[in-house]
């Protein structure tokens, strides 16, 4: 009988996390859904056509690090292989005067798009080490704003990513303090932050285990997904304008489903079997548009803040 390989996909309830799972099941895997809401990931998987049995649904609410520990315990119940990990789900608070909070105190964004997933990569390395696949990989979801380096990320708009002397992290993480580098609660420069703490991690997670593991870390930028629910929570204007924008401005739009399918090359094709890296479709998406490796931003490269983000997110998630 076939191996079939498992894959987990966070916030796959929705937009990229959605269509990267149907990818994934027509390309032969089995894939964990991993979301909050499982009535709504019940209809929407059934909606876009994926298969039963080529998938099962868990529940993951990533700003929770207790309940990040409750799936992890389930999936393993379950006594499957891990294959791939996808690191999807992210939340988006653009309008926010004030910081919320996860229930571990540490503000909402950054709980959610890096402690979370910081902490699930972590835990789950000991099963994806334990895969007999030969082609292991983690995908970690970036985006052009968190970098200076592409053209999306040169909008200081309402500041740039900046992790700073990572104080904030230093101090705790929990109020007054909400922001990484200690200074005042900006909501959309918390997202950028997050995004940024993404590829840091992505890169130490290489520096540390791909040589003694094989497995492939990897992140990428699969377009401007304008029309995904990341946005729900921005001025309805800005919903309606946004994708008109990169439709017929910038050239930068991609559908939902063509997201799906690059997040899923990365998983599958060996093309992307180079760990470390962090792969672009780039701000103009043209006919036969090829990926491309994407020079990240200096604080993205630098190796002594990886490190330390690492060993301050080790704390916070209490792995030290």
């Amino acid at each position: 009988m076939a191996y079939t390989p498992t894959a987990i996909v966070t916030g796959a309830s929705s937009g990229v996390g959605l269509h990267t799972a149907k990818a994934l099941t027509t390309r032969g895997w089995h894939v964990v859904l991993a979301c909050r809401n499982l009535e709504k990931t019940v209809k929407v998987a059934s909606d876009v056509g994926m298969v039963e049995g080529n998938y099962s649904i868990f529940p993951l609410d990533l700003a929770s690090l207790a309940k990040v520990r409750e799936f992890v315990t389930a999936f393993r119940s379950t006594g499957k292989n891990l294959d791939a990990l996808v690191c999807n789900a992210a939340v988006y608070l653009p309008l926010l005067k004030e910081p919320m909070r996860s229930v571990d105190g540490y503000e909402l964004s950054v709980a959610t798009n890096h402690l979370g997933h910081y902490l699930l990569c972590r835990l789950l390395l000991e099963d994806l080490q334990k895969s007999q696949y030969p082609d292991r990989r983690v995908v970690i979801l970036g985006t052009v704003t968190a970098n200076p380096k592409e053209l999306g990320g040169k909008i200081p708009i309402p500041a740039p990513p900046d992790l700073g002397d990572l104080s904030g992290f230093e101090q705790g993480f929990k109020a007054p303090i909400a922001m990484i580098n200690g200074k005042p609660f900006k909501a959309g420069k918390a997202y950028k932050d997050s995004k940024l703490c993404n590829v840091l991690t992505m890169r130490e997670l290489h520096r540390r285990f791909h040589e003694s593991t094989g497995i492939v870390f990897s992140s990428l930028y699969p377009g401007c997904v304008a029309t995904t629910g990341l946005f729900r929570h921005h001025f309805p204007l800005f919903q309606k304008l946004f994708p008109l924008f990169q439709k017929y401005i910038t050239g930068g739009f991609v559908t939902e489903e063509l997201a799906g399918e690059r997040v899923a090359d990365l998983v599958t094709d060996p093309k992307y079997n180079r760990s470390g890296l962090y792969w672009s479709w780039g701000n103009r998406q043209k006919q036969g548009r090829e990926s491309f490796v994407q020079e990240v931003s200096v604080e993205a490269s630098d190796d002594a803040k990886a490190v330390r983000l690492w060993e301050l997110s080790e704390k916070l998630v209490g792995l030290a």
